[in-house]
């Protein structure tokens, strides 16, 4: 039996590097160049794949943003996913996992009226807010199973999927009943890079845009107003100290005078 799948994907800052005003306490955003989410890369080849295992199958892109997040949505086209929601408007700006795996809960919701999901994929966490919660969050307020660090979807069908899920001591094998939430870590698949056919579905995609009333949602129950927590101040990482050298004529010199420091700083 084919497979509905949704995928979730966020618009991030396709950069490291970031700055933080000192006057405001937030990151400095302006400029700043936007692309997919890295980690979510994982999560839409997994959907692309899926759908070449079981044929029939569809697999819808998902995220919550401003209008410029569809660009993240044409990306996931371009690499496969045949189609593309977008949660957007004012009364969702400030949120966190909280209040936006409530509105992606309501937006999996609404599609699985249209015709039932029975995976919902997730990157392990996003680039800029990094929580790694979303995934879990989602399926709670769907009441659906979820299985994190999952680096492999060994078997599913329309009822359950085997998975390999990473610990830190080895890998367990999960059976779990669908509809689920499976977050996916790197190691599950090499993401492939758009084709040529791919970028021009991207372009003509229409993207489906849902606002909170469209998901029976009221705008006390999303973004800040909806949020459990909120950031107060941002700022960078305090700088490292200067590495200490340790000078000597020979490697056993070095090695008794580093050690001569480690006895005397009480270390060892």
């Amino acid at each position: 039996m084919p497979l509905n799948i949704v995928v979730c994907v966020k618009h991030t800052p396709a950069t490291t590097s970031v700055s933080v005003d000192s006057a405001t306490g937030k990151v400095k955003t302006a400029g700043l160049a936007y692309g997919l989410n890295p980690f979510d890369e994982y999560a839409v080849e997994e959907a692309v794949r899926l759908k070449e295992r079981v044929p029939g199958s569809f697999a819808t892109a998902l995220t919550l943003g401003a209008d410029s997040a569809d660009a993240a949505l044409r990306e996931a086209v371009s690499r496969g996913i045949d189609a593309a929601a977008l949660v957007t408007g004012p009364e969702f700006d400030g949120g966190d996992s909280y209040s936006t795996s409530r509105a992606l809960a309501a937006a999996v919701q609404k599609l699985h009226a249209q015709k039932p999901v029975h995976l919902v994929l997730f990157g392990k966490n996003t680039n800029d807010g990094n929580s790694g919660m979303v995934g879990a969050m989602t399926a709670a307020w769907l009441n659906w199973p979820s299985v994190v660090s999952v680096k492999k979807i060994e078997s599913v069908d329309e009822a359950s999927a085997s998975v390999w899920r990473a610990m830190e001591d080895g890998v367990e094998t999960v059976k779990v009943k669908l509809p689920a939430a499976i977050s996916t870590i790197k190691e599950i698949n090499e993401p492939r890079l758009p084709s040529l056919k791919g970028k021009m579905a991207a372009k003509k995609a229409a993207v489906t845009k849902w606002g909170a009333a469209d998901l029976g949602l009221k705008p006390e129950e999303v973004g800040a107003a909806g949020a459990a927590t909120s950031v107060t101040r941002q700022s960078p990482p305090p700088s490292r100290p200067a590495g200490m050298k340790i000078e000597g004529a020979t490697a056993a010199d070095k090695a008794k005078k580093l050690v001569d420091i480690l006895i005397e700083r009480k270390i060892i």
